[in-house]
């Protein structure tokens, strides 16, 4: 009977080796499959992150245009306005020069008022 027994205790021990094993194969598969599942996930991040990286690229590059030439304008208005500007000084830049000078040199003094 003690054969017996020993062969019984034996049998579970070489049951319970297997099951480890299947068991340390099983955390084994799983760990590589997260592994695996995280690289994909990376990967998927990366393609939509430059998908919607070129999208903006090419909503700015479209909406760009759009302040370009406002930016354009608003320059060809300032450009005109300047020159209408120096155009008039040119033009009573004599005038302002000979009153200065009326001023400075014509000094008519007032003596101050008591009060």
């Amino acid at each position: 009977m003690s054969a017996q027994n020993s062969a019984g205790i034996q049998t579970l021990l070489d049951a319970e080796r297997e099951a480890s094993k299947i068991v340390q194969k099983a955390r084994e598969f799983r760990t590589k499959r997260v592994r695996e599942a995280r690289d994909e996930a990376k990967k998927e991040i990366d393609a939509y992150r430059k998908s919607k990286d070129q999208e903006f690229k090419e909503f700015e590059a479209e909406h760009t245009q759009g302040n370009k030439q406002a930016e354009d304008e608003a320059n060809k208005e300032a450009d005109a306005k300047i020159k209408e500007i120096q155009a008039a000084g040119k033009k009573s830049q004599a005038k302002v020069v000979e009153d200065l000078l009326k001023a400075i040199f014509d000094v008519k003094p007032v003596p101050p008022e008591k009060s």
